[in-house]
């Protein structure tokens, strides 16, 4: 079907020679000699000339460096094995967040506001204050023996403290990894153990649909498991909650709250930035482990500030007069993006419990207007939640400040599209974004310069070069849908995988697919005539209900543990037909012989899952697998094709399946669930 573009357009900048996006473009054509006049032509550029494009974004954005680069990039430089961007620099992540380049911040102006959703919770931090507080940090972790590469971990929630210390431990040169106190031990030990982190800051509790909930129980067994753990910072932030230096740790950790550890600082020790290469380790975040434990992502320092500063300054058009809120754990990928946002100079607003307490579905949307927030991002499911409950926040708010709208996590429905632009003010820009944990940032970005169409990612991110691939043969299909690649090398490439054999397994997550090119594992069509992408969902069995992304290792990890003696095997995947708005998680389940399903045993496996790994894991559909699991000759479990049955999708068996007859049960079961 053909789309009238006239009709499906929503938006467009009603200056967009006044943005900083443009303000590039222009600097770029006037340096080079270039005929170009949009959008698309600078795209072109930056891809064709990687060396000479990142080469503006660092001097026009501003990166702080107490070295300059020798070479940008290597000249016909490989995407595999990630070749070093800006080669001779030395920098400090910490130092450009704290103090931005090529931007004029007041430092008593407001750099951070904490909120919680309980009323009068609202807290703020002046650029003084947050580096002062970083100064006590750093020096802190210093005396507790933390150097570069060490690692910090975060148990945290999303507020100022958790943001302390990140850049705290980013101002020594450790290596940061948080984790939301949501997850249940069992997801935070298949994460924390692998990497042997140092130093742990942790909440003693967090607020949560109006009430309080200790971690101290969490805290208490997740210590006893990490065997390299010196020092346990507890961040008091529910009175109500156990107190922490009441519970015994074990003899070789040192308990300290977080006020007492900040205060052993001097008062005229400075606030020191380790000086590090672009490619120096900065955080680890985690696969969905759809295969096994949940892979260790490393990222670098450098590759992470100039794409997050690319993405801000020129895609977002944010500056210090910006204020982001973005609705997300300390977990995901979005915080570590939107945490960057002081690199511009913005004030970040970090909100931490339901975003429905305590004003129903306008609990968000208020604290946009008294917060006069600029930049609001969330999940493609909030959104749609507004929709179908007829919220329009406009009618009762003042939302007049409000520039641009994020949404990812997962794809936005062509129909939130336009019930944003009545919800909310009609000026702003709707960025449906898309990109990942793996890269840190984003492939698909918003963009001042171009209209918002219906259902459609506004552009590829500078510098990004991405395309559509055949799932079988690797050829290009222009217009066609097929698995999302990137043919160029681009900064926030991962470093590598933590651990043994991290560097085999990176390019078996990325690059053993298509030769030569990233494999991204989403399913794409890029349309040819707007340059906009659809994103049509994950192309292998990850999963992602409401936009939360895990694997199904974790669920049949909990399994086993729990439920051996009564189940035998299961599969866990991912189901999301045409009609429906969002994946739903099913998982089905192979009894041991003599052992019954009944509805007490759905019950108990729903309850361990929530309690050991969080309740956004809990499937929503438990039930027995009639025919069997399907595996491969070889063993392997075939959770795609179960996948693509459940969605609807023909699927023919190969000759690979060692039990067909297990394929054809699923097909039954989904003709009679319709």
């Amino acid at each position: 079907m053909t789309i009238d573009r006239t009709s499906a357009e929503l938006w467009r900048h009603p200056d967009p020679q006044s943005t900083s996006m443009y303000s590039f473009l222009d600097h770029v054509r006037n340096k080079y000699k270039l005929e170009i006049d949009d959008y698309p032509g600078l795209y072109k550029w930056s891809t064709q000339n990687p060396s000479e494009f990142w080469g503006e974004v660092w001097h026009f954005c501003g990166i702080k460096a107490s070295q300059p680069y020798s070479q940008v990039l290597p000249a016909d430089a490989p995407i595999f094995p990630r070749p070093d961007f800006f080669a001779g620099s030395l920098l400090n992540f910490a130092e450009n967040l704290l103090f931005p380049q090529n931007v004029n911040v007041d430092e008593s102006a407001t750099a951070v506001i904490t909120v919680t959703e309980l009323d009068g919770s609202t807290q703020t931090a002046t650029w003084a204050i947050l580096r002062d507080a970083v100064r006590k940090c750093s020096f802190a972790l210093r005396a507790a023996g933390v150097r570069p590469k060490d690692v910090v971990a975060g148990f945290v929630s999303n507020h100022y403290e958790a943001l302390v210390a990140m850049l705290g431990a980013a101002a020594v040169g450790a290596i940061w990894t948080g984790i939301s106190p949501d997850n249940g031990v069992s997801a935070v030990l298949d994460r924390l153990v692998q990497i042997e982190p140092k130093v742990l800051f942790a909440d003693n509790g967090t607020v949560y649909n109006g009430k309080p909930w200790s971690s101290m129980d969490k805290v208490i067994q997740i210590v006893k498991e990490l065997k390299t753990l010196e020092v346990v910072v507890f961040i008091v932030n529910i009175p109500l909650c156990k107190a922490p230096l009441d519970i015994q740790l074990p003899d070789s950790v040192v308990g300290t709250e977080y006020s007492d550890f900040l205060n052993m600082t001097p008062d005229d020790e400075p606030l020191r930035f380790e000086q590090l290469p672009p490619s120096h380790p900065l955080y680890v975040l985690y696969s969905s482990g759809t295969t096994g434990l949940p892979k260790a992502i490393v990222h670098t320092a450098l590759g992470t500030l100039i794409q997050h500063k690319k993405e801000h300054i020129l895609h977002c058009s944010m500056d210090s007069t910006s204020r982001l809120l973005y609705y997300t754990t300390t977990s995901w990928m979005m915080w570590h993006w939107s945490v960057s946002a002081l690199a511009c100079g913005s004030t970040l607003v970090l909100y931490t419990g339901s975003p429905f307490k305590p004003h129903g579905y306008l609990s968000l949307p208020r604290l946009l207007s008294s917060l006069k927030v600029t930049h609001f991002g969330t999940s493609a499911t909030y959104l749609t939640t507004l929709e179908a409950n007829n919220i329009y926040p406009s009618e009762s708010l003042d939302l007049s400040h409000l520039q641009a709208i994020y949404s990812t996590a997962s794809p936005l429905p062509p129909s939130t599209f336009s019930f944003v632009y009545k919800a909310f003010p009609s000026h702003i820009n709707l960025g449906s974004i898309t990109g990942g944990t793996d890269i840190i940032s984003l492939f698909g970005a918003p963009n001042p310069l171009l209209p918002v169409y219906v259902g459609e990612i506004q552009c590829a991110g500078l510098g990004m070069a991405i395309d559509v691939v055949d799932p079988l043969t690797g050829e290009r299909t222009p217009g066609e849908d097929g698995e999302l690649v990137c043919t160029q090398p681009f900064p926030c490439q991962p470093l590598t995988f933590w651990g043994p054999n991290g560097e085999d397994k990176y390019r078996a997550s990325y690059f053993e697919r298509f030769p030569d090119v990233w494999h991204h594992g989403d399913f794409v069509r890029i349309d040819v005539r707007t340059g906009g992408l659809t994103m049509l969902g994950r192309s292998d069995g990850v999963l992602k209900p409401s936009g939360v992304r895990f694997g199904s290792a974790e669920i049949y990890n909990v399994l086993t543990k729990f439920f051996g003696g009564e189940v035998e095997d299961a599969v866990c995947v991912g189901r999301r037909r045409e009609t429906d708005r969002d994946e739903t998680v099913c998982l089905f389940v192979l009894m041991c012989e003599g052992k019954e399903f009944t509805d007490e045993l759905r019950a108990r496996i729903q309850q361990t899952i929530r309690t050991e790994l969080s309740p956004r894991h809990v499937p929503a559909i438990i039930e027995k697998a009639g025919g069997g699991i399907p595996r491969t000759g070889n063993g392997k479990k075939i959770e795609v094709a179960v996948k693509q049955i459940l969605s609807g999708i023909n699927v023919k068996t190969n000759a690979s399946v060692a039990n067909p007859e297990s394929l054809t049960w699923f097909q039954e079961w989904t003709a009679s669930h319709a």
